[in-house]
């Protein structure tokens, strides 16, 4: 493969209910620290939720924040942080504005607006002349994306992509697409999500009983876990800065991994209901892109978002591709943060970039019994475990009306 054919990430920018900056997650990651609370939710009073706590007016005016949403500057900070850590210069005699892309995933959006509209309306008798004539720029599809255009001065595309809670996956995706195509240079690719503030979303997942419940905050979310009962909401946000290698090497930036395989593809089966043979298909799809065996991969970063149906899926699917293997370990991230939505598969894989320089993986915590129909080898649990050295790990990220997406990210090596 070419310099020219390889991707690299270069630049990692996010916000996370167990902190802001990648060092943050990464260490809370291995102290076992839950980042889940409760919050009040319109309706239906207190709920779980992992919310965050970056600064928003570090990259934001009042005014524009008053303006844009929730999840665009959320988008906002994470694109800023990852072309800061990149060292990258936008403009000027570095990277030309119109050659960079911006590819957000997303799993919905507009409903936290929709919904705040008519709380404001209802009060007024639903008098639409109290309707904010913000709302259209604020709930169109492509807002996270194009909040950072804007922000950044940024003139080249830009996008949001909907891939349910594979969104985050699918935003790298795009970006390494188009870097391969050639028609851009760089690429902000990651995902973002605003969910704890519709309640709509809460709603939904309760009726489908489907919502974490009972016990303490930072017990409450527990994949594979036999006492599992549910989703924790979550806002957050991971934005990667992606190059080409060449481009990469050319101006010296630092090189976090490098983006080796990539799969999506769709159930075609149930609204809900995840097909564990489809979500083989996927794994071993981004395998091979990768041009590696699956005995190579060793860390498998989970999508198990607590559900029963869920977390048993991706097990027999984990078991199914992975089952023989003795050097391929098991975790989850969700347990620490909970289900960032659209951010999800973008924020799990950045947790898990700090095994390439430590040999650590990080554990799966909250998991007092595991279900035995659940039961994946080497799945670490509660407590951080030393493998050494750490080549390959394979992320996945599925979603409602069976979209699922695999991504295989490498320690760079020249």
């Amino acid at each position: 493969m070419s310099k020219s054919d390889r991707i690299v990430i270069t630049g990692v920018g996010l916000t996370s209910p167990i902190g802001d900056s990648p060092a943050a997650l990464r260490a809370n990651l291995l102290k076992g620290v839950s980042g889940i609370t409760t919050i009040e939710t319109r309706f239906m009073g207190e709920v779980f939720a992992g919310v965050c706590g970056f600064d928003e007016r570090k990259y934001q005016s009042a005014k524009d924040r008053r303006r844009g949403t929730r999840v665009g500057s959320i988008s906002i900070y994470c694109a800023n942080q990852a072309v800061e850590s990149a060292k990258l210069e936008l403009g000027g005699d570095g990277v030309d504005r119109s050659r960079v892309g911006v590819y957000i995933g997303v799993t919905e959006h507009g409903t936290v607006e929709t919904e705040n509209e008519i709380e404001v309306i209802r009060q007024f008798e639903y008098d639409t002349k109290c309707w904010s004539h913000h709302h259209n720029p604020r709930t169109v599809a492509n807002n996270p994306a194009g909040e950072i255009t804007i922000n950044m001065g940024i003139t080249g595309p830009h996008y949001t992509i909907g891939a349910a809670c594979a969104a985050g996956n699918a935003g790298l995706i795009q970006g390494a697409q188009m870097l391969r195509l050639g028609e851009v240079d760089v690429a902000l690719a990651g995902g973002a999500s605003e969910a704890i503030h519709s309640f709509g979303i809460f709603a939904s997942f309760a009726s489908q009983n489907a919502l974490a419940t009972g016990g303490a905050p930072e017990k409450a979310s527990r994949p594979f876990d036999k006492s599992r009962n549910g989703i924790v909401v979550s806002e957050g946000g991971c934005v990667f800065v992606m190059e080409r290698l060449e481009d990469a090497v050319r101006r010296g930036a630092p090189i976090v991994c490098e983006v080796a395989g990539y799969a999506m593809n769709s159930d075609a089966e149930d609204p809900v209901m995840p097909s564990a043979e489809r979500q083989v298909e996927c794994m071993r799809a981004a395998i091979a892109r990768a041009g590696i065996d699956a005995g190579e991969v060793n860390i498998v970063s989970t999508h198990a978002t607590s559900t029963e149906a869920g977390d048993l899926q991706e097990a027999v699917a984990i078991r199914q591709v992975f089952g023989d293997y003795a050097e391929v370990y098991v975790n989850n991230t969700k347990s620490f943060i909970g289900h960032a939505m659209g951010a999800a598969g973008a924020l799990e894989l950045a947790g898990n970039f700090g095994s390439f320089s430590d040999g650590v993986i990080h554990p799966t915590i909250n998991v007092t019994e595991v279900d035995p129909e659940c039961a994946v080898r080497n799945l670490v649990t509660n407590a951080p475990r030393k493998v050494g050295p750490v080549r390959f790990v394979l992320n996945n990220s599925f979603g409602m009306l069976g979209t699922n997406s695999a991504v295989v990210v490498k320690r760079y090596t020249a």
